[in-house]
């Protein structure tokens, strides 16, 4: 099958098929149940996350569909009887799916997506949705600290050949630009959601000429707007930039063009970009940019600038696509609640002997808090779905992992989170452009105070339980413990 023509309605954990033949051969089958979508811990040691992938879980959802060869490949599992296979053949999502838009800063232990549906349904497109939002989530979170620590200069995500595989390519350029990242290396995802697509040229190019001047020569000759030449193929200041100013003044000069620019791949960035600048500015290039790529993270980035290195931009490969220091983002998919047969919910709770995985149960609402005096989130509220909360008074709040510590909330706006997506298999909601959801995370990070933003020790920002919430929860856990 070609990668244009694929059919991803396979994508899932065998045991999700497993278990809907199982469900569909008992009473469960037409069993309506409750999934939350949380993540436990922020990669990085890091105090928010980004959200990111939800466009692809509607696409996907939306395209579900058992083709023939699908199901003779089931059939020829030789576990699958063939009233389950006929059920398949005809098998689409029918339920409901509420989530938080993307852009939106979430935080651990809240439910950033909530699915209601069959059994069946619900379990199914667990997989999907997890391996989506587990790699889309951790590159726009990446790519919102990277940013940060640019200070304001522009970031590229040039992480296309460290990738791991096309999809995470593509999908990886297109969570970086909701991160905050200015552009790509990868020119499908400028084609596929406009994420504009930049680069230069390789060491490549500069070695397949006579001389390093020769190839600055050409390429300023063939892109006279703006070039970006690669100076550290063989000395960057014996011969790289005396051969890049020796260009531009005679390419760009004559004809009044002064956007240019340098890039560095190599070599110890501070000390060299501050011989760099003063080179170009002695040769009258001061608006001529300096580009800086190999290897980076926030932290280095971070320390480089700190350090007074003079760089105007950065691209940012491996450590960005790949979310190296931390590769995994850890989102997971647990039953909350399902209804009975009079369609009242029932809540439904996970217990461990790890404090941290056991669940919140029910049917829940998220809401934000932002102070109306300076604008900023306060805390976030889980709720149980039909609780009402009197605005017009003080909330007092508590950390749950330190119980101890209260918070209240006066003069302030409730905002709620979660938004519908689909309503009895309908996608209701129109997914924004991603330069819309661009400046969404935008807006979202500026309503952060810098201490939940900081990269060391953040802020514990307040996920708080409603009481009736809490005690839900404790008196499930209660009678579990009798049992």
């Amino acid at each position: 099958m070609k990668f244009s023509e694929r059919n991803l309605t396979l994508l899932c954990d065998f045991y999700e098929l497993t278990m809907a033949r199982g469900y569909f051969h008992s009473d469960i089958k037409d069993k309506i149940a409750y999934f939350d979508v949380f993540f436990r811990r922020v990669p990085d040691g890091g105090g928010y996350a980004i959200f990111a992938g939800l466009e692809q879980i509607i696409e996907y959802v939306k395209a579900i569909k058992f083709e023939n060869d699908d199901i003779e490949y089931l059939r020829s599992k030789g576990i699958f009887d063939e009233e389950f296979l006929n059920y398949l053949k005809d098998f689409s999502f029918k339920g409901d799916i509420w989530s938080v838009p993307e852009g939106t800063v979430v935080f651990p232990a809240e439910p950033i997506m909530t699915v209601r549906a069959r059994a069946i349904e619900a379990q199914f497109i667990e997989t999907f949705i997890l391996l989506t939002l587990n790699h889309q989530c951790l590159v726009a979170t990446k790519a919102s600290r990277i940013v940060r620590a640019s200070q304001g200069k522009a970031v590229s995500e040039f992480g296309a050949r460290r990738a791991h595989g096309a999809d995470a390519s593509i999908y990886g350029a297109r969570a970086s630009y909701i991160g905050g990242c200015a552009s790509t290396s990868c020119t499908i995802a400028d084609k596929m959601f406009g994420v504009r697509a930049s680069g230069t040229m390789a060491h490549s190019w500069i070695q397949m000429f006579d001389s390093e001047y020769e190839a600055f020569k050409t390429y300023c000759e063939l892109y006279p707007e703006g070039p970006t030449l690669l100076i550290d193929t063989y000395n960057v200041l014996k011969s790289g930039v005396p051969n890049a100013i020796k260009a531009f003044k005679e390419c760009l000069t004559p004809e009044q063009r002064k956007h240019c620019s340098v890039r560095l791949d190599s070599g110890d960035i501070t000390y060299l970009t501050k011989k760099i600048r003063k080179m170009l500015d002695a040769n009258g290039l001061t608006e001529c940019k300096i580009v800086v790529t190999n290897s980076l993270d926030e932290y280095i980035i971070r320390d480089i600038l700190m350090q007074g290195a003079s760089v105007d931009a950065f691209g940012v490969g491996e450590r960005l696509i790949t979310s190296r220091s931390e590769p995994v983002f850890g989102c997971v998919y647990k039953l909350c609640a399902i209804e009975n047969e009079n369609g009242q919910i029932v809540p439904r709770i996970k217990i461990s002997e790890n404090a941290a995985k056991i669940t919140n149960p029910d049917f829940k609402r998220l809401y934000r808090f932002y102070s109306k005096d300076t604008g900023k989130a306060e805390a976030d509220l889980i709720t149980i779905y039909d609780e009402a909360i009197n605005t017009s008074e003080p909330y007092e709040l508590f950390d749950p992992e330190y119980i101890w510590k209260r918070k209240t909330i006066e003069n302030y706006e409730l905002r709620e989170l979660l938004v519908p997506i689909f309503k009895n298999g309908e996608c209701i909601y129109t997914s924004p452009s991603v330069d819309m959801i661009r400046e969404n995370c935008k807006k979202e990070l500026e309503s952060m105070w810098d201490e939940v933003l900081r990269f060391e020790n953040p802020h514990n920002y307040y996920v708080d339980l409603s009481q009736r919430l809490w005690d839900e929860k404790n008196e499930l856990l209660k009678a579990r413990a009798k049992k």
